[in-house]
């Protein structure tokens, strides 16, 4: 894989370098209990918890391609400790229970130790709420852009946590809350419903399929407050990066980031919602590849196929990349000329004939 992974790296750098490493996950449902991993844990092409296996992946992404280079089924603890099914489908003795950001940074040490280009490590709110996985992607000396819940304390700037605005720039006014001073943290999403109005901007980052991406936007640092007993000084700061669509009733996503504080606003929305592209890539290899129709039960098979998929798709992106993008791809708005006063569609009437009376012979009934 390794020189498979450096021609097609290669090619997509051709476009544009290398910007982030996108960490994510995707599940097979499945029916029984003997396939390697199975459990019941939350399947994200269901959308729910049931049964199914999950692996973990790191890509590699610009704004016109991506690429998995790592990949590993989640163990989970129920496996770990059962030795008999362990044996049957062949698990290594090496392999013991590992959380999915555990999973994800070990793909990251490996991608560093691999020296694969460098880019902002981009992921959801499954693994950027643990403040420890993001402390472990700086010490790396990494930038991320990490998704995290709404409920995610931080330190608000001082003219924020001093004060509660007294007409909220959007939405219903807040309710007072006991953070009056400085130094109390409060969520990520009772921040936002205290920003003043000129703090929220329309960005467009994308041309989607029938139309621009667009959104609501704000942004303000903040220091993350996951260590409450720490100075508040000695926490740097970072971005807090807040959605709010225009059509919710409240923030709809959130994310922090370490990307440095003289980042354009329009660059940290689009690193942020870079993420899409792992999204079609797995699309695209369980519906065109074949990711998903793996039928085997053994550990060393469930990775022999998910490589051999990522291979054959990676030939996939090295050969479009051949291709120089279109403008419209990279953003540009067409818009539809104007049609002319006298304009008539094919075989439609002249509105403005006259009418001939000598041929209307036939009454009106």
């Amino acid at each position: 894989m390794e020189r498979i992974r450096a021609y097609t790296i290669a090619r997509i750098e051709r476009h544009g370098a290398i910007s982030a490493w996108i960490v994510d996950d995707t599940g097979f449902p499945k029916k029984g209990r003997h396939s390697v991993g199975v459990a019941r844990q939350y399947c994200g092409q269901l959308g729910k918890q049931d049964n199914c296996q999950v692996a973990v992946s790191l890509s590699l992404a610009n704004g016109d391609a991506s690429l998995p280079v790592a990949y590993r089924l989640y163990l989970p603890q129920s496996w770990v400790n059962d030795a008999e099914r362990r044996a049957k489908v062949g698990v290594p003795k090496d392999v013991d229970f590992r959380t999915k950001p555990q999973i994800a940074l070990e793909q990251i040490k490996w991608a560093c130790e691999a020296d694969l280009p460098r880019g902002v490590v981009v992921m959801d709110a499954g693994y950027g709420v643990e403040a420890k996985f993001r402390s472990e992607i700086s010490a790396l000396n990494l930038k991320y852009v990490a998704g995290v819940k709404t409920t995610t304390s931080v330190w608000a700037p001082d003219t924020l946590a001093t004060s509660r605005s007294a007409n909220s720039s959007r939405g219903r006014r807040p309710a007072r809350t006991p953070h009056a001073d400085a130094s109390a943290p409060m969520s990520v999403e009772k921040l936002a419903l205290v920003l003043p109005k000129g703090s929220w901007k329309t960005i467009r980052w994308r041309e989607g399929t029938n139309d621009v991406l667009s959104s609501c936007f704000a942004r303000v640092r903040v220091r993350s407050a996951h260590d409450r007993d720490a100075a508040t000084e000695t926490i740097p700061e970072e971005w807090l990066l807040i959605e709010w669509p225009p059509d919710e009733e409240a923030p709809t996503k959130f994310w922090l980031s370490t990307l440095a504080a003289n980042v354009t606003f329009a660059h940290l929305v689009r690193t942020a919602k870079l993420r899409w592209r792992i999204e079609r890539d797995y699309l695209e290899l369980k519906q065109e590849i074949g990711l998903g129709h793996f039928e085997g039960r053994g550990w060393r098979g469930f990775h022999h196929h998910a490589t051999l998929c990522i291979a054959a798709y990676a030939f996939l992106v090295a050969e479009r990349a051949t291709f120089s993008p279109s403008k419209a791809r990279c953003g540009t708005i067409v818009e539809m000329p104007a049609l002319a006063e006298n304009y008539r569609p094919r075989g439609a009437s002249d509105p403005h004939r006259a009418s001939r009376a000598g041929l209307d012979c036939d009454p009106a009934p």
